[in-house]
């Protein structure tokens, strides 16, 4: 289970919690949540005048990304308090780490690599499916050498190669949520991606959605 009132927009798992990012003016933060009862554990909110946007931890830091103001928050993974901004000329939608450098990206067709030191671009990555450009690249997480990214307003989530930028494969999470868990409940497209490293769990969600699911891929012989 999952706040059906929150509005994730970065998901991340680390030592048995989940930690999310979440959205909208006036409702943005940052929470702890345990995923057994979806229960928030620590939460810090945004000044009202900042929509929260994608999330990734990076060494012992929590960097979360804004929609349009144009800075990233810099926590201590353990105490949620703040201890740096960053600014960039984009927007902000999702973001990850590689280990090395920050993944971000701005609702293009092309990811940002960042110092995670100093936030600088150091490379800037197109993204390709068939040749063509794709747009509304929004949450990410870095799995097993791969990126994955939600594309905005569908269930589709594009697996990235990091060195090409080419869609090396794309899961199709349509009918994921069943309209009978969400009667009469507003929710918003998927977004949300996660993933257990030690365990190899894969984890999404979406806006205003009332569970997190893990998942399995599966491809289409299987």
């Amino acid at each position: 289970p999952n706040d059906p009132q929150a509005f994730p927009q970065g998901l991340v798992y680390k030592d048995g919690c989940f930690y999310e990012g979440t959205g909208l003016y006036g409702h943005s933060s940052l929470r702890q949540v345990n995923p057994a009862d979806g229960t928030v554990l620590d939460q810090v909110n945004l000044p009202y005048t900042f929509f929260g946007e994608g999330i990734t931890i990076h060494q012992d830091r929590i960097i979360q990304l804004t929609w349009r103001e144009h800075r990233a928050f810099v926590y201590d993974l353990a105490s949620f308090s703040l201890l740096d901004t960053f600014t960039y000329t984009t927007e902000g939608w999702g973001i990850t780490s590689d280990g090395k450098y920050l993944i971000m990206s701005d609702g293009s067709s092309l990811l940002t690599y960042r110092d995670p030191d100093t936030f600088n671009s150091v490379l800037r990555l197109p993204v390709r499916s068939n040749g063509q450009p794709v747009t509304h690249l929004n949450e990410l997480e870095f799995i097993n050498g791969k990126i994955f990214a939600n594309v905005w307003l569908t269930d589709q989530i594009a697996i990235i190669d990091p060195t090409s930028g080419q869609v090396t494969a794309w899961l199709d999470l349509t009918g994921l949520l069943d309209p009978k868990d969400h009667p009469g409940q507003t929710v918003d497209v998927l977004n949300g991606i996660a993933y257990d490293e030690q365990e190899d769990r894969l984890f999404v969600t979406g806006k205003l959605w009332p569970y997190i699911f893990e998942i399995e891929i599966m491809t289409e012989k299987e």
